[in-house]
This record gives structure tokens, C-alpha cells and sequence, in this order.
């Protein structure tokens, strides 16, 4: 009876998995041109995009995205992007201090009144969140809740084959320009936004709900809003968020053009650093620790055969 129940259970997720996919989906994320340099086991981080996905995120995502996860003295520890030698110890670091000092965080311990004071960063806070609580940043966002971005590349796939960072950057520079986006009366006499499909089988128009934004990248359901075949309906979803990025929109420190697919790329890049801090030294000892185990296995197999050379078996 248990047997028929698991096999009676697990159909039903199939079909439920089944009934998802028909309903919508999204379109499957890619990683840029050239692809991750960190994919692979011996794949390392481009630092110099890392550094620059942080001012990307302090600039841009940081207004809504917190990474509770990390503290700024991450930034400056070994295989972090601002580590340098000359400051083992990270809190010494002066732009990580420089980066810290430059946020105003609300002082968990009490002044003398029982009151909490802002007070510039340390080293070793946490990053600045940019709500006080869940229930602040829904009523700030219309209800959606910003996810945080300390692990969001393994919360959203493989952090070791770079599919996390992937769906980052595709998600990013994946909205419709805004060329694409018209305007029309609707029948409440409202203004709404909709995309018009004219592909092999997309014909129809996908209307975007008010203070929702279409992304072939975001997982949802497009049937409610799409006028054309039902049996044909856009990849993708609706998500609160706006398209964050535009062209020029950060001033990168090292003169980088900032497109959006570059902005992308680096804040990729920097969130997949802050979901493994510590992946370059674990690439870095990975390799060398393979061919120390095999050399050991092929000792203990001569050694084996030699000790019991002359025993029967």
C-alpha cells in the first residue's frame, strides 16, 4: 500500500511539474558570449568585474536588496575583490573601511536613553539593509518583498557551473526595451502598457498589470494577460521590479563603458563571489589535493601488493 501511495504521489507532482511548464515558464538563462571565467574546477573570478558588481550593487541594488549574509570586511579578506596583502587583517583595510563608513546603519546596541542611534558603519556590520523589517520593504515595494542577494546565485541554480550568475545577468538585461513597450486606453479609461508578439508562433498582445513588469526570464504564468493563442503563450512572467538597468546609469571608477549587458555581467559577477566567498582558494587547494589522493591511492596499492605478495588469497 505505501508503494502505491509514494508512486500515486509522485505522478501528482508530475503532473503538477507538467501543468506548470504548459502554463507559462521562462526562457532558459545564458550565460554571456565568452561565458563565466569561474565555471569549471579551476576557473577563477575576473576581480576587476567583481569590484566593479559591487558598485553596481551599491549604487543600484542596494536601494532595495540587502545581503544580510555578508559583512564589509568581507570585501578585504583573502580572494575577496579589495584584499591586499599589505592588510591581513581586513578590518585594517582603509577602502573597506572607506566603504563602510560611507553607510549609516542604526546602532543595535542602545544609547543611555534606551533609544538606537545611527551611526556610520564598522568593518565588521553587517551590509546596510535597506528596510528596517519584511513588513517595511512590502510596504515600500506594493507588497513584493525583495529577495536578498547574499546567496541568490545558489538559490537560483548551480553556483559551481555559473547557471545562478546566468540567470542574474539574463534576468537583468532581459526586459523589453522600451521602445517595444506601447501605451493604449483601457477600458476603465486607465493607461496600461502591453507588448505586441509578432513571431513564428507569438501572434497577440501581452498586456503588463499595473506596477508589474514583463521578463521573458522570470518564472510565471503570461496566459491571463496574453489576447493571441492560449495554446502559444509568451515565456516568462510579471515581476514588481522595474528594469533597474540603463545605459550609463553607474559611473564605473576604472573608466568601463557601462553598458547594461556589462552592468549585468559584473553585478553576476559579484553576487556569485558573495554566494562563495571562498571559492578561489577551494579551486585553488582543489586540484592539487586530487593528484596528492591519487598519488597516495597508487602507493597503497603497491604497498597492498607488496606486504601480501607471498600470502594466498
Amino acid at each position: 500500500m505505501t508503494i502505491f501511495r509514494t508512486l500515486a504521489a509522485g505522478l501528482g507532482a508530475l503532473a503538477l511539474t507538467l501543468s506548470a511548464q504548459a502554463a507559462g515558464g521562462a526562457k532558459h538563462a545564458h550565460a554571456p558570449d565568452d561565458g563565466w571565467p569561474f565555471a569549471g574546477p579551476v576557473g577563477q573570478l575576473e576581480m576587476d568585474s567583481v569590484q566593479r558588481g559591487y558598485q553596481v550593487y551599491r549604487e543600484v541594488c542596494s536601494s532595495c536588496h540587502g545581503m544580510d549574509l555578508l559583512s564589509y570586511r568581507n570585501l578585504g579578506e583573502k580572494g575577496g575583490p579589495y584584499y591586499d596583502p599589505a592588510y591581513p587583517n581586513a578590518n585594517d583595510n582603509p577602502m573597506v573601511k572607506a566603504f563602510a563608513a560611507s553607510d549609516e546603519i542604526l546602532d543595535p546596541i542602545p544609547n543611555d536613553a534606551g533609544d538606537h542611534d545611527y551611526r556610520p558603519a564598522r568593518t565588521s556590520d553587517p551590509f546596510r539593509t535597506p528596510y528596517a523589517n519584511k513588513q517595511a520593504a512590502r510596504a515600500a515595494n506594493g507588497g513584493a518583498l525583495p529577495p536578498d542577494l547574499s546567496v541568490i546565485t545558489k538559490a537560483r541554480g548551480d553556483g559551481a557551473d555559473g547557471s545562478g550568475a546566468s540567470y542574474v545577468f539574463s534576468l537583468l538585461s532581459g526586459y523589453p526595451d522600451s521602445d517595444e513597450i506601447s501605451t493604449r486606453t483601457g477600458d476603465d479609461g486607465l493607461n496600461v502598457n502591453y507588448l505586441r508578439f509578432n513571431e513564428e508562433h507569438l501572434h497577440g498582445t501581452l498586456v503588463q498589470p499595473a506596477g508589474q513588469y514583463y521578463n521573458p526570464y522570470f518564472s510565471g504564468d503570461t496566459g491571463a494577460q496574453w489576447d493571441g493563442d492560449p495554446r502559444h503563450v509568451p515565456e516568462g512572467g510579471f515581476l514588481a521590479m522595474a528594469p533597474q538597468l540603463i545605459e550609463g546609469r553607474v559611473e564605473y571608477i576604472d573608466g568601463t563603458e557601462a553598458s547594461v549587458e556589462q552592468m549585468a555581467y559584473d553585478v553576476a559577477q559579484f553576487l556569485q563571489w558573495a554566494g562563495d566567498p571562498k571559492q578561489e582558494q577551494r579551486k585553488a587547494l582543489g586540484l592539487p589535493s586530487i593528484l596528492y589522493l591519487l598519488l597516495l591511492a597508487i602507493l597503497l596499492w603497491f604497498s597492498y601488493h607488496r606486504i601480501w605478495r607471498n600470502v594466498d588469497h
